[in-house]
């Protein structure tokens, strides 16, 4: 019919556009020409579904034509093996090398995912043209060769924490930050639906006033690295290491606090010996101004893997309570008001936060970068002061160490360190 619209010769004009920009891409859909009551009416319904199906075709053709990003990997253990896995899977990430300073390891490692393997991190930086970085060794065993990477411009995504201590992450920062290239921590649980949850009950008042938060933490693992328990290697334990993230999220909801006070303690019988490791279990108080307080406690023990966090957040009228599989609204008097189901797969957290990372640096006006180095050195000074307030018996403030590192700033690379 003379007044019918030609979807079919509109199919294949948007079948040439599309390779001609993106190559040799089929349009596998053909809209249905259905029987119409008025014949000269074209058919909308059928040429929004075409527009709309190009759309998605061109998004996803995007995605195809794009060029991963040349990727290696900085550490097997401790949570690397478990991330390069995420990350080989990613349509975002091409593994080219391993580095793992246990040769066996590293050589099976490459073998399984067809790349090359290093158990020289130095020689790894050297001999290896980058986009970016995925680090899970020990700062102790790769400080230098991070920062000698961050030089070369590779972008850098690291397990937490961001580093041992704040003097640490803030030159690693400010080094990124000179280079030009992105450095982010792997914090799945701010992507996770308990975070999500906890930000959207307090931005619609859900309940309101709230004076008081308490959070219980605890951690077991059935074997940790020794390197874990020597403080100069790891900087700290249960509050640095498992504690990172749970202080991520207060962060993120409620800001830095004003004061924070600190007491730790580790499980060692022998007193001598206590002061020489970090600690497994701490508490920690912080003030934000006269009308809220939060008391962490954190505690790691031996035992089946297990990660928990239960958060109470008390209002004048109304009790939230949250873990990572459960949101819970109470009255004052225990009264059940609201409930919820969450869920939390740490995997797909990890993924969501690599995925951030990868679209931050292929298509940086479209994405910001999440958990920065820059927004995570809030979380380091709130740490550093919590450390510094179990030394001294005195409540510290992060604020003022901050500003120490924005107002004295280090230039550590102009001194070859």
């Amino acid at each position: 019919m003379q007044n019918e619209p030609n979807f079919v010769r509109r199919r294949r004009i948007t079948s040439a556009v599309v390779t001609r920009r993106y190559g040799n891409i089929a349009v596998l859909w053909t809209p249905k020409n259905e029987h119409k009551t008025n014949p000269n009416k074209p058919n909308l319904l059928d040429t929004r579904h075409l527009i709309l199906h190009t759309v998605r075709l061109l998004q996803d053709a995007k995605i195809m034509s794009r060029d991963k990003l040349k990727t290696a990997m900085l550490g097997l253990k401790d949570g690397g093996e478990s991330l390069l896995s995420i990350a080989a899977q990613s349509q975002y990430f091409d593994i080219v090398a391993v580095a793992e300073k246990e040769t066996e390891l590293a050589q099976e490692t490459a073998k399984l995912y067809g790349c090359a393997a290093f158990d020289d991190y130095r020689q790894f930086v050297i001999q290896n043209e980058l986009d970016c970085v995925l680090a899970a060794a020990g700062m102790y065993s790769c400080e230098q060769h991070l920062r000698a990477a961050i030089k070369k411009k590779f972008n850098v995504f690291k397990l937490k924490p961001l580093a041992r201590n704040f003097e640490e992450a803030s030159e690693l920062v400010r080094l990124a930050k000179v280079e030009g290239v992105n450095l982010s921590i792997a914090v799945p649980l701010r992507f996770g639906e308990m975070f999500a949850q906890l930000k959207s009950t307090l931005d619609k008042s859900a309940v309101e006033q709230i004076s008081l938060v308490t959070i219980v933490s605890e951690y077991r693992k059935e074997h940790r690295p020794a390197w874990h328990n020597d403080p100069k290697s790891a900087g700290g334990g249960v509050l640095l290491r498992e504690g990172y993230e749970i202080i991520d999220l207060l962060v993120r909801t409620f800001g830095v606090p004003e004061q924070v006070y600190s007491l730790v303690t580790n499980i060692a019988s022998d007193r001598q010996q206590r002061h020489a490791l970090t600690e497994d279990s701490a508490v920690v108080t912080m003030k934000y101004g006269s009308d809220l307080c939060v008391n962490l406690v954190v505690t790691r023990a031996p035992g089946p893997q297990s990660d928990s966090e239960n958060i109470r957040c008390f209002g004048k009228e109304k009790v939230l309570i949250l873990t990572r599989d459960k949101m819970r609204i109470e009255s004052r008097a225990g009264e059940k008001l609201k409930q919820k189901r969450l869920s939390y797969d740490e995997n797909e957290a990890v993924k969501e936060s690599l995925e951030n990372f990868a679209l931050s640096i292929l298509e940086p006006q479209e994405n910001t970068l999440l958990c920065s180095g820059q927004e995570q050195l809030k979380n380091m000074a709130v740490i550093e002061a919590a450390y510094l307030s179990s030394r001294t018996g005195m409540p510290e403030q992060p604020r003022r160490i901050l500003a120490i590192e924005e107002i004295e700033p280090k230039l550590f690379w102009a001194a070859g360190k």
